[in-house]
């Protein structure tokens, strides 16, 4: 397994991690995502690190910590040979310091998180939402604080809006507190609006690119395309009205491009946009999930080759979309690429 940097941090993590979110199975969203218990969760732990990948990423809003408990059992005895990221600010509950990243609900959600864990530390925490209502200092300086401590190693977000996410780095820089490293964000080859502000952004600032839901929350599986309706059995049936949005004419034109990629290859369609992530920048890990063990054995068969140039050319534009405004009007100007490089 190849590892990389994390952002600019000194953290090394495996090009591929492990998402838990299927650990617990409980409420609407997270029962339709995958139900591994204890004994399955270990099983599939045991795979992982078997193939190098010992970055396990899960939060304390799974199935209302469940999740965290599972994934503390299954390392337990095996602490040092893995790196947890855990994430915290979702509602845990109706009270005022339920939700949010408040220096009282992050020490506390911090404390709650670990004794679910099992651990005294966590490798890598990471705040799931923008909250508007703290003031970036107290922010900041509550993360430097819980890191003095020793209950976390590096910090990142998830799901931030550029201009905020840079306001931290300017709060951290200003004040000489830890900056944040990492960035937990939806990037697919059905989804690349992180390509306009995000990934510019973590690559001027040293921020790593930790991807979810690299299938286009279970699109680019293999098991739909034109003329082929979504399965019965699929997940998509119930969780559909929480994922990403997109546009069916892009959708069936990537599944195209992948499909002629994989009869060119002998990949399979998700190991090949898996793949294609791989070589994006900013990118430090792609985060895998699986229901069972030949899910996780087909996604981790998407590292230890590389895509020809002209295949990844035609991926690129299959999936190709004009940004949003205001990146559009400039794109289209002849001497856009030369005024401002870019690491897309």
């Amino acid at each position: 397994m190849e590892y990389r940097q994390l952002g600019a941090s000194g953290l090394r993590v495996p090009a591929l991690s492990f998402g838990a979110a299927t650990f617990g199975g409980q409420g609407p969203l997270f029962s339709a995502w995958g139900q591994s218990d204890a004994s399955e969760a270990r099983r599939l732990l045991d795979i992982c690190i078997d193939a190098g990948v010992t970055l396990f990423d899960t939060a304390d809003v799974y199935s209302g910590g469940a999740s965290e408990e599972i994934l503390g059992d299954a390392i337990s005895g095996r602490r040092d040979a893995v790196m947890i990221s855990t994430k915290t600010g979702l509602p845990m509950g109706d009270g005022p310091h339920d939700w949010g990243a408040s220096r009282a609900r992050l020490i506390r959600a911090v404390d709650a998180s670990l004794r679910r864990l099992g651990t005294d530390y966590i490798d890598l925490l990471q705040l799931h939402a923008f909250d508007a209502s703290t003031p970036v200092e107290e922010l900041m300086g509550t993360l430097d604080l819980l890191i003095a401590a020793g209950k976390i190693r590096y910090a990142g977000v998830s799901n931030y809006p550029g201009w905020q996410l840079m306001k931290a780095q300017a709060a951290a820089d200003r004040h000489g507190t830890a900056r944040l490293v990492a960035h937990q964000v939806y990037y697919s080859l059905i989804g690349r609006a992180y390509e306009s502000d995000l990934m510019p952004l973590g690559h001027d600032q040293g921020i790593g690119a930790l991807v979810w839901s690299p299938l286009g929350w279970g699109r680019l599986t293999g098991k739909i395309g034109r003329g082929r309706p979504l399965p019965a059995q699929s997940r998509l049936h119930e969780t559909e009205q929480f994922a990403p949005p997109v546009d069916d004419e892009l959708l069936y034109r990537v599944i195209d491009a992948l499909e002629a990629v994989a009869a060119e290859t002998g990949k399979t369609v998700p190991q090949i946009a898996i793949n294609w992530l791989l070589r994006r920048p900013t990118v430090s890990s792609v985060i895998i999930g699986a229901r069972n063990e030949e899910q996780l054995r087909q996604n981790l068969g998407a590292t230890g080759w590389a895509l020809m140039p002209e295949q990844v050319a035609a991926l690129d534009a299959a999936s190709d979309v004009l940004p949003p405004y205001p990146h559009t009007p400039y794109r289209q100007q002849e001497g856009f690429a030369r005024l401002n490089p870019s690491p897309v």
